[in-house]
């Protein structure tokens, strides 16, 4: 689904475009924080096309997903659950990548973290547990 909207007075200087101007772009329902984390891991790996192409298809699903339409589990099958305040692990097959993500109600998704299967083992023990006492750690929940 393609939308157009004007583009505010800033931007449109910033960037030198016209005045009313509209612009088409993808429809995105959530803001997707910490996109710097997958940014810098499609950097390190630049040769796996595959790899790169999956982190985009997490970045679009993020974007297009809506809380009030079901589910992030209709959207994504690898997503996993692994604590009730709206984290989630999504794993990328195709690297044995997982990525931390926290979904909220209000339409935002921050990205927490993301590394390799070897680095998720060493950090969380394939544990929930685990995972809760880090983001306790880091400050995400209480």
């Amino acid at each position: 689904m393609r939308v157009g909207f004007l583009l505010n007075e800033k931007f449109r200087k910033k960037f030198g475009i016209f005045p009313n101007s509209v612009l088409p772009l993808q429809c995105i329902l959530m803001i997707v924080i910490g996109r710097k984390i997958l940014l810098k891991l499609q950097k390190k790996n630049i040769g796996n096309r595959r790899l790169c192409s999956e982190i985009d298809h997490l970045l679009s699903d993020l974007e297009g997903y809506s809380p009030e339409s079901g589910s992030i589990f209709n959207y994504r099958r690898d997503a996993d659950l692994v604590h009730a305040d709206g984290f989630y692990f999504f794993d990328i097959h195709i690297h044995r990548t997982l990525v931390l993500v926290e979904l909220e109600e209000d339409g935002v998704a921050t990205i927490i973290w993301a590394g390799t299967h070897l680095e998720y083992e060493s950090i969380f023990r394939n544990n929930k547990s685990t995972v809760e006492k880090w983001l306790r750690k880091n400050k995400y929940i209480r």
